[in-house]
């Protein structure tokens, strides 16, 4: 059985640029998937994009951190910014501090789940049929993120979540940093405790063998994605990327990945596109094609 891969961005409805670069590539056969941002400047858009292109798998883009939620600020406050904050009216503004307060238990479950359940909800009104879940800078890494989330997509019938784990030898292909993939690997201790969460372990929802371009974000060049293609071996995988264009709407965006959005879109086209197959052994499909069995085949 050939490998499977799923091409997904993520960051749809953040600017019209990236919604463009998006619509552009799954004309193009060079992206199957999508994660919208619910809380996103150019929602919108990306709602008639999705309706246009009804081929695109469309998941939602979770965001717990770093942005604006989609709930009243005070039926969530353990997910807020620092009390001293602009009215405490924003997520926490860093990676670090969402996790360090995670880990201290300083976030409810119930506020995660309400925040989630609001962001699928305005998605799901708009008559898009989720294929999946996934969260910003990969938040649901910690099980006691993963877990509400889960219990949010059985409720609301969203079939999959992305595998937030990297494999070691995508994670030696990704050209980042050494202390990048070093923490990578070292959140790979993680794994077992994902694939064990009830939801993952009977297939109510679904996930992959992994997902490949972690340690290559704002790196994903034609060398990178021709080296991870090539190495990848038999299984269901999910290649995250960022493409877009590098305008005047994402400079008017908090964001570390300008050109290299362009970058990817390139190399995705190069790689992917109608007049430059990919490779015969590589099946494309997105998260709609993921089946109970497989997930509970990964989970072992």
């Amino acid at each position: 059985m050939p490998a499977r891969l799923i091409l997904n961005a993520d960051d749809f409805g953040l600017t019209p640029g990236i919604n463009r670069a998006i619509a552009e590539l799954h004309a193009a056969g060079a992206l199957t998937s999508a994660t919208l941002m619910a809380s996103g400047p150019a929602f919108d858009d990306a709602i008639r994009i999705a309706h246009e292109h009804p081929s695109l798998g469309i998941g939602c883009h979770i965001v717990l951190t770093d942005g604006t939620p989609i709930s009243p600020p005070h039926t969530i406050p353990t997910l807020l910014g620092p009390i001293n904050g602009p009215a405490r009216k924003t997520f926490r503004p860093s990676l670090g501090s969402f996790f360090r307060d995670a880990l201290l238990n300083r976030i409810a479950a119930a506020d995660i789940a309400r925040e989630a359940q609001a962001q699928i909800d305005r998605i799901q009104q708009q008559g898009i049929r989720l294929t999946h879940i996934d969260t910003h800078k990969h938040t649901h890494i910690l099980p006691q993120i993963a877990r509400p989330l889960l219990a949010v997509a059985e409720r609301t019938g969203v079939p999959a979540i992305r595998n937030p784990f990297e494999p070691p030898w995508s994670i030696a292909l990704g050209r980042s940093p050494i202390l990048r993939r070093l923490q990578l690997r070292s959140l790979r201790h993680l794994q077992p405790r994902f694939l064990a969460l009830s939801q993952i372990r009977s297939g109510s929802v679904r996930t992959t063998s992994g997902t490949l371009g972690i340690s290559a974000t704002g790196q994903l060049n034609p060398t990178t994605l021709g080296n991870i293609l090539n190495a990848m071996p038999d299984g269901t995988w999910e290649l995250v990327c960022h493409p877009g264009y590098n305008d005047r709407d994402l400079d008017a965006i908090t964001t570390r990945l300008r050109s290299t959005r362009e970058i990817e879109r390139s190399a995705l086209l190069a790689a992917f596109s109608e007049t430059q197959p990919h490779p015969p052994d590589v099946q494309l499909i997105d998260y709609s094609n993921l089946s109970p069995r497989e997930t509970a085949e990964t989970a072992v």
